[in-house]
């Protein structure tokens, strides 16, 4: 492990890292940094004297190591396996960002998401071995003009509201802080996933085409869009629960606002940060939703079919506060959010991350309704309510820093007949700053039977996440 330590520690002094966000004082004239001291700078090329016109790119990479405990019923490249070791890219990503104008901007983000040694290959796998060739693939594509900027272009003062409107491919989502978050400041190894209301569903990576403004009226900081969906045709079966289907080509509306109590956060790009180690007080408390109509579709009786809206509420708060001693540089992180989910008559999603398993057509014991491999209950038709905290331990050395945290989500499906706690439990090890970053979590999800539609058993995954960010 030291060598690890020692090799991270060496990567990360040849980073230069890129913000999501920039923080404000209550003076509103003063802007803040959000930059750690540590951090080195950032990757940005001027395109001019003045500075007004240039390029900044970014780079970051997360690398998974994990030991999963199988549902009942699991192959592995059709070999039987209760228990599975594997290793996988979870996120690399590639980001510029270009400011053409002082009122014109550009920002592309551009990765693959979700390889391992048998998932996530492209059409370059072939016959000799699964997972290879992952496709690289456009997240973000956006461009956005400034109708009131953030900062005055001519006394370089900041304004007291600000309003920016932009269209492309974008993740300028409604629903929750949770459902904008940034990958590569997050608590724990992981967001839930059921944060993203239509992932890989009627999205592509939680992203949709559209229009969308956001901005700050004073302490409110707020983001809209109105998207085009991307189509989905499935077919329910009679008597069945709610599918997705949006044949019908209804436009996807969302909004989220948040209101800053204490320090305020200024969005430059549509990522809001899950943990900045709690260097500043912060109090948010935030409010949004999606909705499209004729987003999924049952068939009640033979041949008589009826499309239901989804339609997702979400209500949160998320605060950090330094603790104790200034010089010991402690902190506390918490966030907390409710979802109220409707797609429809028992819709529900199982889904499991970079799974390596398949059912075994074989298996004679008692199933699980989430399948094979690790998968879970995502989310569905329901409540949701998830909560996490994080404390960043004394300071005691000038490189590394530590950070626990825990993880809870409580699901109420109307498809199930119980409801299901999962937990993560883990620390965060970061050196230098945000960036390099070492996760330990654990993870423990319940099973449902299929039949009975309650939880018969628990199984768990061990994870090691390594982190880069340039």
């Amino acid at each position: 492990m030291k060598k690890l330590f020692i090799i991270f520690g060496l990567a990360a002094l040849q980073l230069l890292y890129s913000q999501d966000t920039a923080k404000v004082s209550t003076n509103p004239e003063e802007v803040i940094s959000e930059k750690n001291p540590l951090d080195i700078g950032e990757l940005k090329i001027n395109l001019n004297p003045k500075g007004d016109k240039w390029l900044k790119f970014g780079i970051s990479s997360q690398i998974w190591l994990r030991s999963i405990d199988n549902n009942p019923g699991t192959l592995v490249n059709g070999v039987p396996q209760q228990q599975t070791y594997d290793a996988g890219i979870r996120r690399m990503r590639l980001t510029i960002q270009s400011q053409i104008t002082p009122f014109y901007s550009v920002f592309l983000q551009m990765g693959i998401n979700n390889q391992s040694f048998i998932s996530g290959g492209g059409s370059g796998t072939g016959n000799n071995g699964a997972g290879k060739k992952a496709p690289f693939f456009f997240h973000d594509a956006y461009n956005e003009l400034a109708i009131i900027p953030r900062n005055d272009f001519q006394t370089g003062k900041p304004n007291k509201n600000n309003l920016y409107l932009g269209a492309g491919l974008h993740s300028w989502n409604g629903v929750s802080r949770l459902t904008n978050a940034s990958t590569t400041k997050m608590l724990a190894g992981d967001i839930p996933v059921f944060n993203f209301p239509a992932i890989e569903i009627a999205d592509q990576f939680s992203r949709q085409f559209g229009i969308f403004v956001h901005g700050e009226f004073d302490r409110l900081n707020y983001r809209f869009s109105v998207n085009k969906p991307f189509a989905t045709n499935l077919k329910p079966v009679v008597g069945g629960p709610a599918v997705d289907n949006n044949q019908s080509g209804k436009l996807s509306y969302s909004g989220y606002a948040f209101y800053q109590f204490f320090n305020k956060e200024t969005t430059v790009t549509s990522f809001l940060p899950g943990n900045n180690l709690a260097a500043r007080k912060v109090l948010n408390i935030g409010t949004g939703f999606y909705s499209t109509k004729d987003a999924t579709q049952s068939q009640p009786s033979e041949n008589v079919f009826e499309s239901h809206a989804a339609n997702v509420f979400g209500a949160d708060i998320y605060s950090e506060l330094p603790l104790g001693n200034k010089s010991k540089e402690m902190g506390l992180t918490l966030y907390s959010v409710f979802y109220n989910y409707n797609y429809g008559p028992n819709y529900l999603r199982v889904s499991g991350l970079l799974n390596p398993g398949t059912p075994d057509p074989q298996f004679t014991g008692q199933k699980a309704l989430e399948g094979a491999g690790n998968n879970r209950i995502l989310m569905g038709t329901g409540n949701i309510w998830f909560s996490q905290v994080g404390f960043v331990l004394p300071k005691f050395s000038k490189i590394l820093k530590v950070q626990p945290f825990f993880n809870y989500a409580l699901k109420d499906m109307k498809a199930l007949n119980q409801n299901g706690s999962y937990y993560d439990v883990g620390a965060n090890f970061y050196l230098y700053g945000q960036n390099a970053r070492i996760v330990v979590q654990y993870s423990s999800r319940p099973l449902y039977d299929l039949v009975s539609k309650t939880i018969f058993d628990r199984k768990g995954e061990f994870l090691l996440s390594l982190q880069i960010i340039l």
